[in-house]
């Protein structure tokens, strides 16, 4: 057997329970059935496009798009619903804007869909590491449009604003909860039926945590992998007892603490 296979085989018989919305699975399921695992899926949050009332707020910010210093794309749904609000209105995105990105795949998306150059944290995914970058440091007299959904951690428009920036959130989109029943739960909620679970975010744990009292609590065993050390602090708090963290929510950092977590069974 070549070395190639054995890296293909790398997850062979580990079964991941991924939480992140239907419509965004696609590429880590398939990271995972190319080393050979397995995958179940139990959505637990539906990303909503807003109405076009409800985007009236936004539209308006993004006509006014060449007063912005720095645009920051929170997550792919802000990139992939951000860049076609913006494409509507601008043919080209105004000269010496700084565009920033959190995470490796949002920056990707975003250069991709803007054909513009991004600025991404070189580790992390979350808040915090788009915090410490070197172009967020001065920010006197600067203005700041934020891409992201309804709602969410205040955390990078509070401390932007403190470092001087005057900020505006551009809400694209909605995280809507996904209701299951306990019999869906219990399905799932077994060591001998899953090894692994995969949450990208702090709102997808809220929502897992929520639904423990209606599913046994062995899955509070099964390993999680989490994308940063505020939501493996959550993890924690809710009573996990193996939190991963996978230092990104990417499909390459997912799939790195999987390999992890399956070596370590072996």
């Amino acid at each position: 057997m070549t070395s190639a296979s054995v890296q293909n085989k790398i997850l062979k018989g580990q079964v991941t329970l991924i939480t992140r919305p239907e419509a965004q699975q696609n590429s880590l399921r398939a990271a995972i059935e190319c080393r050979g695992g397995e995958w179940l899926s139990l959505p637990l949050l539906r990303i909503v496009p807003l109405t076009d009332s409800d985007l009236q707020a936004a539209r308006q910010h993004v006509q006014d798009l060449d007063n912005y210093d720095v645009l920051v794309f929170v997550s792919l749904n802000a990139a992939s619903l951000g860049a076609e609000l913006i494409t509507d209105l601008w043919p080209q995105l105004p000269e010496q804007q700084s565009i920033i990105a959190i995470g490796k795949s949002t920056a990707k998306l975003v250069a991709d869909l803007l054909a513009c150059e991004v600025i991404c944290p070189e580790a992390g995914s979350d808040s915090e590491a788009v915090l410490a970058i070197p172009e967020l440091q001065q920010l006197a007299d600067k203005r700041i449009g934020i891409f992201r959904g309804q709602g969410g951690r205040e955390l990078l428009a509070a401390t932007l604003r403190e470092r001087g920036a005057s900020v505006d959130y551009i809400e694209v989109y909605k995280r809507e909860q996904v209701q299951h029943d306990a019999a869906d739960v219990a399905a799932f909620a077994a060591p001998d039926k899953i090894d692994a679970i995969t949450v990208h975010s702090g709102e997808s744990l809220h929502s897992l945590a929520g639904l423990l009292s209606t599913a046994r609590k062995s899955i509070l065993a099964i390993p999680i992998v989490v994308p940063s050390a505020r939501v493996a602090k959550q993890a924690e708090q809710s009573g996990f007892k193996q939190v991963v963290n996978a230092h990104g929510a990417d499909d390459a950092s997912m799939i790195k603490a999987l390999e992890r977590i399956h070596a370590n069974a072996d």
